[in-house]
């Protein structure tokens, strides 16, 4: 596997939990909206604990943009980019990873598993391709919404936020359901692109195979 140093552009929090950080783009660096690489942390003792992260900038930027979501509990890489600062040094491998665009249609994220689809979303507006392709986006609450604003302006009503641990006027209560799902499927063959935490993708992949969809029409990375 290619590595490259890279410098920190810039760092700031998008959530309470969430980081985006910009690097430098290596010369010649090439990926597809909805990949992902291995960073580690430039620094003693940090330089092996390589973890994958999504792109979330586009490939066209002369940046890499990462939006993290951090775990300072865990004491671990996460952690550790809460510490970073501008010119801090990360290593980056190559691009990798097998959500990319296979046409419009419903998007459903858990969590930090809706990185992937920064990148293809932005992507798509920049080409205004958008089209009618939907985001069902789960979240405990709405605080953990990622880039929120963002989604509701390329989106509008075709960006659906489930909260699990509040209840708000006009999000959708409880986890994602087989009913919520079928009012979203609303053309026979649509893509369906998913990403999330393994409980929540294999509960969505049983609603989807009781709503017929055929298992060749989903597109998923696990998260």
């Amino acid at each position: 596997m290619e590595q490259n140093l890279v410098k920190v552009k810039s760092i700031e929090k998008v959530t309470h939990d969430v980081l985006k950080i910009i690097i430098e783009k290596p010369q010649q660096y090439i990926f597809h909206p909805g990949q992902a690489t291995d960073i580690a942390i430039n620094k003693e003792g940090w330089q092996k604990e390589l973890r994958s992260f999504t792109f979330t900038s586009l490939p066209d930027d002369d940046y890499l943009e990462f939006n993290i979501k951090t775990y300072p509990s865990h004491k671990g890489v996460t952690n550790e980019l809460l510490r970073l600062k501008s010119n801090d040094e990360l290593i980056i491998g190559d691009p990798w990873g097998t959500i990319g665009y296979k046409g419009e249609g419903v998007f459903i994220a858990g969590g930090a598993g809706v990185t992937p689809f920064i990148s293809i979303f932005r992507y798509l507006h920049s080409k205004n391709e958008i089209g009618n392709s939907k985001l069902i986006f789960a979240n405990k609450t709405k605080s953990d919404i990622i880039l929120e604003q963002e989604f509701g302006k390329l989106l509008g009503k075709n960006f659906i936020n489930v909260l699990s641990e509040e209840k708000v006027d006009g999000y959708e209560h409880g986890y994602i359901t087989e009913y919520l799902l079928k009012q979203s499927l609303t053309k026979k063959g649509t893509m369906i692109y998913l990403c999330g935490p393994d409980p929540m993708m294999e509960a969505v992949e049983k609603q989807l195979a009781n709503l017929g969809v055929d298992s060749e029409a989903i597109v998923k990375e696990k998260f």
